[in-house]
């Protein structure tokens, strides 16, 4: 074969194969990119909410609108309510993290004893059905303490590990403008604003509201079924176990 029919060849390859799939590859990831996005969580630290093994999904329109690839913004319709769970680049080392809001800009935010207090009111917190943990190990059960916190407005399920030392105590520190203060469901297993400080505005890549898939990394793998396509928004409202 000729070097003119090779070019001929080379060309056409091109043209019919390699442009087609990058043209689509460059939508994809754009609108991965500013649209919608979906974010695999290693760790516990938003158990009993969210599993290591959960993929969930990000919604990049919760928030803003932004340029594909950067963190710029090419419109803003509002901010993180409290009690969103929020995907955004960690201050501290830029890693991407999954946490809830619990503190907006302007916000007073104290803990005393793993008791949230916000704006000098004491968080409620009430037990919960066991039928909420059905999804955990045995281990996690028998190790860890759960509750019903019930922020202004939601209610979610957060845990405690009595036996691990942790930062219990901590503030008052109030919000600056243009910031959040964000912390794990898991609060006493969570690298959160607690220690990576508060989260600015810009830093923020959307909001998650569902497990799209998950899989249980310490059985193999295995998917856990009953966690696919399950929402992130419900409000803990199943009753109440008895004291």
């Amino acid at each position: 074969m000729d070097v003119q029919s090779l070019r001929t060849r080379a060309r056409k390859v091109w043209r019919e194969d390699i442009r087609p799939l990058g043209i689509a590859a460059l939508i994809i990831f754009a609108a991965r990119s500013s649209f919608a996005d979906w974010n695999t969580v290693p760790t516990g630290s938003m158990k009993p909410t969210i599993l290591e093994g959960d993929r969930v999904f990000v919604n990049k329109l919760a928030y803003d609108l932004k340029v594909p690839f950067t963190t710029w913004h090419l419109a803003k319709w509002s901010g993180p309510q409290r009690g969103d769970i929020v995907v955004f680049y960690s201050p501290k080392d830029g890693d991407r993290l999954v946490k809830r809001a619990v503190g907006l800009p302007g916000d007073t935010v104290e803990l005393r004893d793993n008791v949230l207090i916000i704006n000098g009111k004491k968080v409620s917190y009430q037990p919960i059905a066991d039928e909420l943990l059905h999804d955990l190990s045995s281990f996690d059960r028998a190790v860890s303490v759960y509750a019903d916190e019930q922020l202004p407005g939601r209610s979610h399920l957060v845990a405690g590990i009595p036996a691990v030392q942790a930062k219990r105590n901590f503030g008052p520190v109030q919000v600056p403008e243009g910031s959040y203060f964000m912390m794990g469901d898991n609060r006493d297993d969570s690298l959160d604003s607690r220690y990576i400080g508060f989260v600015k505005r810009d830093r923020i890549l959307g909001r998650a509201t569902a497990v799209v898939a998950s899989v249980d990394p310490s059985h193999h793998y295995r998917p856990r079924w009953d966690r696919f396509f399950s929402s992130l928004d419900t409000d803990s409202t199943t009753p109440l176990q008895e004291k």
